[in-house]
């Protein structure tokens, strides 16, 4: 499409958004192939609409949609919620490509209770209404696993799949399995437990996974006290073992003050791709379910919007009739009855706090699961992280670090280890003797082996690393970058690991003058940072060491002339050491490597002092 089109297409769009009525309703956007690709809502649509088209939209999103719009419709309501609710059923059956994505957690189980005369209780991640009422989806499993455990304790609902009716009961055509003989199922099949006492235990079941266990707790109590009445102490004490497995149940639950009862709470958790956004529902003072949402961003949707589309859907999904939310932001959200709280302290504050942990939770639970399938993915996020931190000009993919090590001088060698992506680079790693430093000047050392590491760089045109990191603090820094800037004149970042007066590493330093940056010390970047550290301590005095064991393995017999290694070991398999191949005569020796060879060893010992043993 030329410009003269373009400008055409949008002028009659404009005469179409002019026309638009200024009441509450929902619109929708069109592609040329006569698609939806937006929906929204509006308590007014002409001003709503209008306001994608003007001049200073600055959002490079919003502008790429409005480029591809074709066409406009809108549905007129008679509120801002029917419109927030035409808006949720219009994203979920049209699916259009620039809402925001719900991933709504289909994968994840919920409890079934089915609508048989003799009702089975089971987890499922199939939904189909007709079999029977379902109670979730449980995202935490380890909290419907424990509902489970509670009914079947309590209640022993059957497990088989018969199609029991009183009359295959009165005819005798089930038998007792191997759950009735372990007690984990009172044999209503063959009518050693009544129909109604088990519909009784299954309406009771019901309450526990609705979350009304006060409910029961109250009803089961009035139960045993009249029970006990009637001197019917042993059926007292079975629904007594049933009451302290309930508040053993609750105790462990998440009890937030038996004031507050059925409320909703939601909370938002956000990153630059999706939205994280976490329901709980508390009856009877304790949370009885709780669950995080993804919504996959596809314009820069506000939090407000977000939360408007997730609270229609969530109390939609899990039939919540509450009439309070609880939220961590203003927002104008159109539902008719609905009282918004945005707590400031108490039990309700406690309860979004709660809601936002859970919701950090899960954005970073499925951060891990991400990089597990891609473990590429956390190693770029690690990189992106320490570049806004220290506000780096590129990626800090290649990331080389130093250390010296010698004893008083002697020995002095250097390291240079090198990470590329976060990983060590071991085929780039390099070595270093000490050359033109005397004595234990660490320092100085340092600016040799920088020098040279880098002019060869520079020399032979290799890329040169995106940050270099010192072991050690401000003086370590600042002699790294008098070769580095003022030397070389390179211009490549500098940071530094300090240590504690406990000799623990506790702070990363950048910039000149260096400043302490603010990350913690338990981050998973501060734990990368310490192992390229780790890594190069090792490095280096590992080459120390074996610098040292050879200078100790260095034997006198070395410095004669005209005597190599294999006459040198001869001498000392058969002498043992250096003071007995001093002391040895002439023809001993000679008996050994032979009478010219003999001679020089003899010679070179005896024109000089024996060595003292």
């Amino acid at each position: 499409m030329n410009r003269e089109e373009n400008e055409a297409q949008l002028k009659r769009l404009k005469q179409i958004v002019s026309a638009l009525p200024e009441k509450p309703g929902s619109y929708q956007y069109y592609d040329a192939e006569g698609t939806i690709i937006y929906v929204g809502k509006a308590k007014n649509l002409k001003a709503r609409v209008s306001s994608y088209f003007h001049a200073e939209v600055d959002r490079f999103k919003t502008k790429v949609l409005v480029s591809k719009i074709y066409d406009i419709s809108y549905t007129v309501v008679n509120t801002e919620e029917d419109a927030l609710l035409l808006e949720n059923s219009l994203i979920k059956k049209y699916n259009p490509r620039y809402n925001v994505m719900l991933k709504d957690g289909k994968t994840y189980p919920s409890i079934c209770v089915t609508n048989e005369l003799f009702p089975r209780i089971f987890k499922t991640r199939t939904i189909n209404k007709k079999w029977g009422t379902y109670y979730g989806p449980y995202s935490h499993l380890g909290a419907m696993y424990a509902v489970l455990d509670l009914i079947k304790k309590l209640y022993h609902p059957r497990t088989c799949r018969f199609p029991i009716t009183k009359e295959s009961i009165a005819q005798g055509r089930h038998q007792v399995c191997l759950e009735y003989h372990i007690k984990n199922c009172s044999g209503p099949c063959v009518g050693k437990q009544s129909l109604e006492d088990y519909q009784k235990n299954i309406a009771q079941a019901r309450e526990i996974l609705k979350g009304n266990t006060r409910e029961v707790l109250k009803s089961m109590r009035q139960e045993m006290e009249a029970l006990a009445e009637e001197l019917r102490f042993e059926e007292a004490e079975e629904v007594k073992r049933r009451y302290l497995l309930i508040d053993s149940f609750v105790s462990k639950s998440e009890v937030v003050s038996h004031t507050i009862n059925n409320v909703d709470v939601f909370s938002i958790t956000n990153d630059e791709k999706a939205a994280f956004i976490n329901y709980i529902h508390v009856s009877n003072g304790s949370i009885n379910q709780s669950f995080t949402f993804e919504y996959k961003k596809r314009l820069d949707e506000s939090p407000e919007e977000l939360l408007s589309l997730g609270i229609v859907e969530m109390r939609e999904r899990f039939q919540s009739t509450a009439r309070e939310i609880v939220l961590p932001m203003e927002i104008d959200v159109p539902l008719e009855g609905i009282t918004i709280t945005v707590p400031q302290r108490g039990d309700k504050k406690t309860l979004l706090e709660l809601s936002e942990m859970n919701g950090k939770q899960y954005k970073f639970d499925r951060m891990k699961q991400a990089e597990k399938l891609n473990p590429e993915q956390k190693q770029v996020r690690l990189m992106k992280e320490l570049q806004d931190l220290l506000r780096l000009p590129k990626l800090p993919y290649q990331i080389e670090c130093f250390d010296n090590s010698n004893i008083q001088g002697s020995d002095a060698v250097a390291g240079c280890v090198v990470f590329k992506g976060l990983k060590p680079s071991k085929q780039d790693y390099k070595r270093y003797n000490i050359k033109t430093v005397e004595g234990p000047d660490d320092y100085a050392s340092m600016q040799e082996v920088v020098r040279r590491r880098y002019s060869r760089m520079v020399e032979e045109e290799t890329p040169l690393p995106d940050l270099i990191i010192t072991d050690g603090g401000k003086g370590q820094m600042e002699v790294v970058r008098k070769v580095v800037e003022d030397e070389l004149g390179l211009h490549i970042p500098i940071a530094g690991l300090a240590k504690d007066n406990r000799h623990r590493t506790n702070e990363l330093l950048f910039g000149f003058p260096p400043v302490t940056i603010g990350l913690k010390t338990d981050s998973e970047l501060f734990h990368v940072l310490t192992r390229i550290q780790d890594e190069v301590h090792r490095f280096a005095i590992t080459f120390h060491r074996e610098k040292r064991s050879k200078r100790a393995l260095h034997s006198e017999l070395d410095n004669i002339k005209g005597i190599g290694p294999k006459t040198r070991d001869t001498l000392l398999n058969s002498l043992k050491s250096v003071k007995r191949i001093q002391e040895a005569e002439l023809n001993t020796l000679a008996a050994l490597i032979g009478t010219a060879k003999a001679q020089i060893v003899f010679d070179y010992f005896h024109q000089k002092p024996l060595t003292q043993p």
